[in-house]
């Protein structure tokens, strides 16, 4: 199957194979998007300002003032909770192992390291937490409902701006995603031995099961719109785009 190989001292090997179509593209591709995401989510975090325009609140802060002791951005304050979830991630797991790590990067491509570990040391072992992640990203997730309900109301009427539609959709998308979970399927109905004594929860993790085929979509969906979301509020609050009420 390879033809090539490169070792140094490190034990190292360029992707060894005998493939001649572009099989690097995809990782390339999730390398960029997942490394620009970061990137943006760094600069954004670490402004601590410009996260809310009247009414509508960017998903990577909190929603209450910042307290008086702590001295770095507020985002901070909640934002490891969904960073964890999200980087422990069952799809996250193979997107960051084939692509970052290039563990293998492709099928019928050698590994980059000859010897492999898994998730047995850190930092990988960490992502045997997604579990307890799923538990904080259910209460962040009720939390963004909240503001999402909030984003059509203006001055004690109900209507709705193009930043309305912005935060409902991304909590929408933030739903599939967190509901799609290999995890929280498991949490369902996963870990019954017999449905025919709760035919409800078969029902309802047959439902789960179908989000659940379609997780890697709602990963990426979800992950463009709460960028996205946060960048539309933080353009609103610098005064450079304008919100369009609908009614």
């Amino acid at each position: 199957m390879a033809d090539e190989r490169f070792n140094n001292q490190q034990g190292w090997v360029v992707a060894a194979t005998a493939r001649r179509e572009i099989w690097w593209l995809q990782p390339m591709l999730i390398v960029l998007t997942l490394g620009g995401f970061m990137a943006y989510t760094t600069w954004a975090v670490l402004q601590g300002a410009h996260y809310d325009y009247k009414n509508y609140l960017s998903p990577f802060y909190p929603p209450f003032a910042k307290p008086e002791w702590w001295p770095l951005s507020p985002a901070f304050l909640i934002l490891w909770a969904p960073a964890g979830f999200r980087l422990s991630c069952y799809y996250f797991r193979k997107a960051f192992h084939r692509s970052f790590l290039l563990a293998p990067p492709a099928c019928a491509v050698a590994d980059a390291r000859a010897g492999y570990t898994g998730e047995s040391r850190f930092p990988l072992f960490l992502m045997n937490f997604h579990r307890y992640f799923l538990y904080l990203a259910m209460v962040e997730l009720i939390i963004l409902w909240y503001h999402a309900a909030r984003s059509v109301v203006f001055d004690g009427r109900l209507g709705a701006g193009t930043g309305s539609l912005v935060m409902v959709a991304n909590v929408a998308l933030l739903s599939l995603y967190l509901t799609s979970c290999h995890s929280f399927r498991h949490l369902i109905g996963g870990r019954l031995d017999c449905f025919s004594h709760c035919p409800s929860r078969h029902a309802l993790w047959s439902q789960v099961s179908r989000l659940n085929e379609r997780h890697m979509l709602w990963f990426w969906l979800s992950l463009f719109s709460v960028g996205l979301t946060d960048l539309y509020i933080r353009l609103l609050s610098m005064g450079i785009i304008s919100d369009m009420r609908l009614f």
